[in-house]
Formats: C-alpha cells, structure tokens, sequence
C-alpha cells in the first residue's frame, strides 16, 4: 500500500503475545486511519465494561503520518471512557504517530490484563514485553527521563500514564513525550486497567507515497493558505500565543465561565490572558512533529505554558487571580498525568457544593490529593457529576454524558450548546467546534445568539472533524485549509481518487458510528441534553450585550432537526435505514 503499511500490531497483554492483523484495502479506503479505525476495531467489542480485559485499547496512525503532509504527526487513541460509558477517543501530537509508522505500524490493538506492570517496546523487529514496576508511582517527568535513559534508541516517542490513573482517576490521561496529553474521558484509567505502564516506539522506515510531486504541491498550497490566516498566523494568533489566544476572545464575548458556569465574566482575567504569560515567563514555540505552526508554548525556565481551557477553568472557573497558581495547576496535572478540563470543572463543582470559594492554595492541595487518591480527593477524582450526585444535587455537574465542559458558556454561542449535546463523547467542543464560525466567523460568521440553522452546520463539522481525525491532521489547520487542500495530500498519498464530498461521506460514516455504540449502551435523547442552569439563569452581559438563558423549546426543536439530518430517530437513536445507507448494521 502507499500511505498505509497495511500492518496493525494486535498485543495480548494477559498471554504476552502478538499479532499483525491485515485489512482489506477496501477497509482502510472507508476508514481512513485514526478515529475511524479505531470505531472499525472496536466495534464489536464496544458492549463490553470499560475495564474488561478484552475491551480494546487502540493507538491509530493515520495514511499521511510520516509524510510532508503539514501536521502529519497526529494519532488517536480510542476505547469505552470510564469516566461516562460512552466513546472516548483522543486526537493528540507529539511524535508517536510518526514513529509508530517509522516502525512499520499503521496502529496497535491492546487487549488483555498484565499480571504486573509492564511496558511496550516497538520497533521494526517487533515487540518487545519489559516489566514496569520500577515505574509505579512516579510522576510523569520521572518516568519520561527514565525511558529515555533507559533507551538504545535517541528517536523513540513514548506513551505513558502516572500517579492519577493507578489512583484510580476516571479522567486520567495518557501523556505522550512528557506533556503531550490523551486527556479526555479517562483514557489513561483504560490502560492502567491493563496494567500497561508505557510504550516506547521507535523506527527509521519510510512510508511509500504514490505522487510525491503532487504532495509537494498539496503542501504548498496548505502552506499558502496557513500563511494567510490571522487565526493562525496572524500576530496575535495561536502561532504566536498558543491556543491562550482565546482567552481575551472569550472574555470579551461575555461567554467566559466563571464560578462553576454561574457567570460569563472574569473582571480580572485582562491581567491573566496569554500575553501576560508571555511578559512572565518569555515562553518559545515547540509543537508536534509535522507541524509547522509550533502553537505550543515553553517557558524560558522549562515550565510548559497552559492550554486555553487550562488558563480559563484555573482562572475564571474557581475565581483565582494568581496566574502562578495556573501555571502550577497545570504543571501539576501534567505530572500526575490528567485532565485538566475536567479536573478544573470537578474543582468548581466542589467549591459550589461548599458554597465557598477555593483559595490557589487550597485547589493546588486538592490536585495533590486526586493524584493521589487520598482524603478528598478520592471522591475528586470520580469526576463531577459522581462528586455532584453524591451530595443528591447532580444538576450542579457541568457535563454532558458525565463528560466535564470546556471552556466555552453555550449562553454566548448557542450552536455550542447543540455541540456538547449531540457529541459522542460528552461535554466536548471539538467534534463540532461552533467557535470556529460563530466566533472566529470561520468558514462564514454565524449568529451566535440564535439556533437557527445550526443542526445542519454542527452535523457537517462534526462529518469533517471526523475526518481531520481519521486522516490524521490538525483541526487548527481548517481555520484555513480545508477538505479540498486535504483531499489533494490523501490522494497524491495513496493513489486513491478521492474528493472533499467523498471524504465528508466517510466522516458521516464514521460518526454515526459512534453514535451506534453509543446506543447500544443505552445512550439516547435523555443524555444529548445539558444542565439545567444555562435554561434558568442568565449570563454576565452588559447593558448593551445581554446574555440571556437559553429558550429550552428553541434547543428542543434544533436537536429534534438535528435527529432528522443525522438519521436518529426521535429519541435519538440511530434509524434502521440509515444503517442501510451507510452499510452499518443497527
């Protein structure tokens, strides 16, 4: 095959043996890679506990990972979340995707439980069973500098999990090449079931591309395209600020949370945005192989600046002030290895159940704790809707599905609130991101303030962000390439006649996929909804900009079009005939 090595590496932990499984080119034509993949591989396993020793945890390249395709270096990780029941899957950079190709790997399938812990080594020779016990209970830094000490090879990429998945923590995270984080949905819990403490992955081979003149010219115009957006490259852009560019955008639109969702602005954050990080801490831009946008920031100390919905939930969602306390929030679940989205939500849920503010020293305590499981923490960590129900107020969980919200109010971008509704995994901005069109005004500006029309938008985004996933890239990119430019790459890659409608009919494919294993597991229209709270109370406007609750019969009738223009039916689940369509079986 060109773009795929037409080799998935199939490891049974509980027997310590492996496997290659080959799939039809036909399989991989329709799947793509990545996130629609990993739904092939696991679906008919899906109704199985998240923690049963045959659930799949599964690692996906996807055909352009080591290639000169721009922001080749992705991978997804998908398995049953144990945090909501439902599909967790994760995106994430870093180099491991590159090097797993480099190896000769399009993926790996782990299934199984180890007696002890143990670790993955891969290369082109094949797998390699090491024990991991030594490993246990160090923080992430420890255990990254230890591989790498440890390593023949000065090229592996590593995946390993820390202190808060052996803990217990149902949003641990699986952290890739030290600070590169699997976070949602507890992936990292999923592969501490196996008692799979690390993979290291290291190879030199290339991969085979059908046209590579035709992909040079793919690239360029990507590059083109990438050069003239102001989102990215743009001087207050995420190439310059990181994804922390959001910070003063979302404040400014009111749409800020603040103390648990309960207002949607932070009067201190213009002291707390990106460029304050950068008068601070003087960071650098680094990123994931591939990438030539480098949205990742360092400090000149070595500290790795936060991500945008890190500053925003350690700031403005728990009312600190101490832009030092964030940094070290972050730091903190970094080297526990967990979410921090849901870390910071669960956090301020606590507080609201306390009725009392948390102080920084206070919520960085309670970090600890969760790691470590001890004291309160071990509540912490089941996540907030657990933390919520057990004091009998579950209403007072931020989530959708169990899945904690980022860092958007749907009271200031209502075809948010359809997006965390209708998404597979929960509380999630990325399968849709409505930020994009209606507050980057990205492809076209939307209005914000109003549901109409945004059924159809949010089923076409996440159509599309599934296949950004699939392929695998960066959805920054589509700020300002799009499937047409992506098109272009997959074919000259692999071959393969291929058109963005084409690609958009596999995205749909793949994700009502995921909305199939969902249902099987008894998800449906009682769980595509969102807290009460954004219904009855209104957002922090001005006397300009009001920031109304949201009409409940307004986001009912979007999700009932929605339902139509998905193929569910009217509780949600997916029809017989759609199925058929799309030679799934129901």
């Amino acid at each position: 095959m060109d773009g795929w090595t037409g080799r998935i590496l199939r490891i049974d932990l509980s027997t310590k043996t492996t496997e290659e499984l080959r799939l039809p080119l036909e399989v991989y034509a329709r799947n793509l890679g990545g996130k629609g993949l990993c739904g092939e591989l696991l679906f008919e396993h899906f109704c199985q506990p998240w923690d049963a020793p045959q659930m799949p945890l599964v690692f996906m390249t996807g055909p352009l990972n080591n290639t000169s395709s721009p922001t080749s270096g992705r991978m997804t990780v998908m398995s049953r979340s144990p945090l909501t029941g439902a599909i967790a899957d994760a995106s994430v950079g870093g180099k491991l995707g590159t090097m797993l190709k480099r190896a000769g790997y399009d993926g790996l399938v782990v299934t199984g439980q180890s007696a002890t812990w143990c670790g993955l080594n891969i290369d082109e020779n094949g797998v390699r069973f090491s024990a991991a016990g030594h490993l246990a209970g160090l923080n992430i830094s420890a255990i990254y500098a230890k591989l790498k000490n440890t390593s023949t090879r000065a090229d592996a990429a590593y995946a390993m999990i820390g202190p808060a998945a052996e803990a217990g923590v149902r949003y641990a995270a699986i952290v890739f090449d030290g600070h590169y984080l699997a976070g949602r949905g507890g992936l990292g819990l999923s592969m501490a079931a196996k008692k799979l403490k690390f993979i290291a992955v290291s190879g030199q081979q290339k991969t085979a591309v059908s046209d590579p003149a035709e992909l040079q010219l793919a690239r360029e115009d990507i590059y083109r395209l990438v050069a003239a957006s102001p989102v990215l490259t743009g001087e207050l852009g995420i190439g310059n600020y990181g994804t922390g560019a959001l910070y003063d955008l979302m404040r400014s639109r009111r749409m800020m949370p603040t103390n648990n969702f309960r207002q949607t602005w932070f009067a201190p954050g213009a002291q707390m945005n990106a460029h304050a990080y950068k008068e601070i801490y003087h960071p650098k831009k680094f990123g994931c192989a591939g990438c030539h946008i480098q949205c990742k920031k360092i400090g000149a100390g070595g500290e790795i600046m936060p991500e945008f919905e890190t500053m925003s939930h350690f700031s403005a969602l728990l009312g600190n002030q101490d832009l030092g306390a964030v940094v070290e929030a972050n730091r903190l679940c970094n080297e526990a290895g967990m979410d921090t989205i849901s870390a910071g939500v669960t956090l301020a849920t606590y507080a609201e159940l306390q009725d009392q503010p948390l102080s920084a020293v206070k919520f960085l305590a309670l970090l600890e704790d969760i790691a470590a499981g001890r004291g309160e923490g071990a509540a912490l960590g089941q996540g907030a809707l657990a933390l919520a129900t057990a004091a009998d107020t579950p209403e007072l969980a931020m989530v959708t599905k169990g899945l904690e919200f980022p860092a958007y109010d749907p009271r200031g971008a209502y075809g948010m609130a359809l997006a965390y509704a209708t998404s597979t995994r929960g509380g999630c901005h990325l399968r849709a991101y409505p930020i994009s069109h209606e507050i980057l005004r990205k492809p076209v500006a939307t209005e914000r303030f109003s549901f109409s029309g945004k059924a159809r938008i949010i089923k076409i985004s996440e159509d599309l962000n599934a296949v950004v996933d699939s392929l695998t890239a960066c959805k920054f990119l589509f700020f300002a390439a799009s499937l047409e430019e992506y098109a272009r790459a997959l074919q000259a890659v692999t071959g393969l006649q291929t058109s963005a409608q084409q690609l958009l009919k596999l995205g749909e494919r793949i994700y009502f996929r995921e909305r199939l294993m969902n249902a099987r597991n008894g998800f449906d229209a009682k769980d595509d909804d969102i807290p009460p709270r954004f219904f009855n109370e209104a957002g922090t406007g001005t006397e300009v900009l009001r920031v109304k609750p949201l009409d409940r019969g307004e986001f009912l009738a979007e999700r009932a079009a929605y339902y139509r223009i998905r193929g569910l039916d009217d509780q949600g689940r997916p029809r017989a005939q759609k199925c058929a369509e799309l030679e799934l079986p129901c």
